[in-house]
């Protein structure tokens, strides 16, 4: 990424958490706000976090993915489904189901993946194309299970949904147990902000993992003689060929290491964030993935800051909703949540029309190989 991108990041977060910063004024309790801020920030940013790192695997070896929205989708309902049964139908612990739908929806998300990597690598159909059956048939067959499953006639569930074993816990990181004895008795202030400050770091499996996914990712892609193959693969796999490298091969692999990471991505809408599943869940989180990876330049460190602004945008809704009571008179518009919600939609936009910067995507990203 280049210093305007960073300047761009920058900008955009300084005005974002501004307005909260001046909402928190109103109580005197700023660092509250913006704790709360930065903590939900970084939660809602997991989902495109690691669909962008998904987009970054599979073009860096050359194969364009469109279908992480239909991935993420996917691996949601499948993932969520996995966990209701293993919890009703086969009584198992709440933990252990919460995990096994978990680890269902990565491989359902390999699987999907699959199937673009055979549509795109094998059959050679434009990758453009390959991606949109992908989301089609995530939308109808979770559609369609969905309601065949829970809420037609003679469902499995008898029309009803069942109870979900729940979501996945926060990580608890103890920094107030032990910073608190450094306030002194007469300190409550102290202890309270100290408090507000753990809670950012009170993160969820998949939220934390998706940050050392981001740190694995680059190591991966820039120092290691894997990534060095992916990326011949993606910028010139002729050359690549020439030396020896399976491209077919490579672009498998990436492409499935892809629909690891969206699975993930899709795990977190139901079994870390909410434990139910709805028709068209993951509303377009996965294009936004793709303008955040686009905008970080098929960096994995890049697409992670352009995460956190999209990330940031969404947090900016959400606050304002659970602080509505000290917003001013004359912000009060702001409590619409769809005037508040249009904003990541319209970073969006922003992103992709180029405004921002010129990106360089790989060589050979959307070319079919023919050996």
């Amino acid at each position: 990424m280049d210093w305007k991108r960073f300047g761009f990041i920058a900008i955009i977060i300084v005005v974002l958490f501004g307005g909260v910063v001046a909402i928190g004024q109103v109580q005197q309790r700023p660092l509250l706000i913006v704790t709360s801020m930065l903590a939900t920030t970084i939660a809602v940013a997991t989902p495109l976090t690691l669909g962008a790192l998904s987009g970054v695997f599979c073009e860096r070896a050359g194969v364009v993915n469109i279908g992480i929205e239909g991935m993420m989708l996917a691996s949601a309902f499948f993932g969520w489904l996995a966990a209701v049964y293993m919890f009703h139908v086969f009584e198992y612990p709440t933990g252990v189901s919460i995990t096994a739908g978990a680890l269902f929806a990565v491989i359902t998300g390999m699987l999907m993946a699959l199937l673009h990597a055979v549509l795109s690598i094998t059959f050679k159909v434009d990758q453009i194309i390959g991606g949109t059956v992908i989301n089609i048939l995530a939308v109808g067959l979770t559609g369609f299970l969905n309601r065949q499953m829970f809420f037609g006639k003679g469902s499995v569930f008898e029309g009803s949904i069942p109870n979900s074993p729940g979501v996945l816990r926060a990580i608890h990181i103890p920094i107030t147990e032990i910073l608190s004895p450094l306030c002194g008795a007469n300190s409550p202030l102290c202890v309270e902000n100290i408090a507000a400050i753990n809670r950012v770091f009170d993160q969820k499996p998949i939220a934390l993992s998706a940050i050392l996914l981001v740190f694995i990712s680059h190591y991966v892609l820039f120092n290691t003689r894997w990534g060095l193959r992916t990326r011949a693969v993606g910028e010139h796999p002729k050359a690549a060929d020439t030396v020896g490298i399976n491209v077919i091969k490579m672009r498998y692999a990436n492409v499935l290491i892809g629909g690891a990471l969206a699975g993930l991505a899709g795990a977190y809408f139901t079994i870390e964030s909410v434990p139910s599943f709805e028709p068209l869940l993951t509303n377009g989180r996965g294009f936004i993935s793709l303008a955040a990876m686009i905008f970080g330049n098929w960096t994995p460190i890049g697409a992670w800051a352009a995460a956190l602004v999209f990330g940031a945008s969404s947090a900016l809704q959400i606050n304002m909703q659970i602080f509505r009571a000290v917003i001013p008179p004359q912000l009060a518009f702001l409590q619409q949540s769809y005037i508040v919600g249009l904003v990541p939609y319209i970073l969006t936009m922003i992103i992709l029309t180029g405004i921002i910067g010129k990106t360089t995507p790989p060589a050979a990203d959307g070319v079919p190989y023919d050996k």
